[in-house]
């Protein structure tokens, strides 16, 4: 099968023809459908994340359908459409798992990092960690719910319910979360890159109250900010803008350096936190939510041989939404 292959970070993705997969016990062999352009792929790629399996096949929004079943699988059979996320194992014994925080497990598997991924015409999964996904969203749509769309829902469950949300960084995650918290009844405000009118129109266009630079001070106090963009100095930014008593949550797997910040603007029992993978619970209730109401996920699809293009439009910024890699 064809594949786009990781040898070493830093490094472009190799276009090469590897050995088809075969599922073992407990697996299933997906043939990709789809799969989405996450900006934790590109932290792989670059190398900011350092302990990827290498040779690796990333990516880790997966969706496809089901070409085989290995033996002790229950609730997937040949034809069935379904999603693969990051998440890819966790032991069952460490104390986070046994207490239902199977996101922070000791000994996890991660697609695209630890598993080869979807970044492939083929893959292998663990099918206890694999989802069925509604029907009302098209193989491309539906692919980046299962990373932007999961880390942005646990983000946004991570706030608490204050009405009035900032979201920094206006991508794929960000455009998903900011219609839920709008379907939720919160007023939104954007803040993007200084000067990037296209990010700044597209947070309007998709409901929100304000949309304006991440270097601007929110028009409101808002009652919790969530950070996306990978850039430490949005914490201070975010912090200034959120009210006593307020939640800034960093949603990303992988930030730059947080600058020396002055203590008075984390006091008055503002609260940090940042948001670690996903549980299969996220997944079963964002899902459930999803299927209830439209999401809109604006994408950009690429051919499976075009990663590298896809990566790097990620990179500099180019995206509207989210990219997704067709096989």
């Amino acid at each position: 099968m064809r594949a786009m292959v990781l040898v070493r970070p830093g490094t472009a993705l190799r276009d090469e023809s590897i050995a088809d997969p075969r599922p073992g016990c407990g697996q299933v062999l997906v043939k990709v459908l789809a799969c989405g352009v996450c900006r934790t792929d590109l932290h792989v790629v670059d190398g900011d994340l350092s302990e990827a399996k290498l040779p690796i096949v990333p990516g880790h929004e997966i969706v496809g359908r089901v070409e085989a079943v290995g033996s002790d699988v229950s609730g997937f059979r040949r034809g069935d459409r379904i999603g693969i996320p990051w998440l890819g194992h966790s032991c069952g014994v460490c104390p986070y798992c046994r207490s239902g925080a199977e996101n922070l497990c000791d000994a996890p598997g991660f697609t695209g990092y630890h598993i080869d991924g979807g970044y492939a015409e083929y893959t292998v999964a663990e099918a206890s960690y694999c989802f069925a996904l509604p029907d009302a969203y098209s193989d491309t749509a539906v692919a980046p719910l299962l990373c932007a769309g999961l880390i942005g829902y646990r983000a946004l469950r991570k706030a608490g319910p204050g009405r009035r949300l900032g979201i920094y960084g206006f991508g794929a995650a960000a455009h998903i979360v900011a219609q839920i918290a709008q379907f939720e009844g919160r007023t939104v405000y954007a803040f993007t890159r200084a000067g990037d009118v296209a990010a700044q129109n597209f947070a309007r266009r998709l409901g929100c109250a304000w949309a304006g630079s991440s270097e601007e001070r929110s028009p409101v106090e808002l009652d919790a900010a969530l950070i996306f963009a990978p850039v430490g100095r949005l914490l201070p930014a975010a912090l200034a803008s959120v009210r006593k008593g307020g939640t800034v949550v960093l949603a990303g797997i992988h930030m730059s350096e947080i600058p020396p910040m002055p203590y008075a603007l984390l006091w008055g029992e503002r609260i940090v936190c940042s948001v670690a993978n996903l549980t299969r619970q996220d997944a079963i209730d964002f899902f459930d939510l999803a299927a209830r109401m439209r999401i809109n996920v604006e994408v950009e699809c690429f051919q499976l041989r075009d990663a590298n293009v896809a990566l790097g439009r990620l990179r500099s910024g180019q995206l509207t939404g989210a990219a997704v890699l067709i096989p």
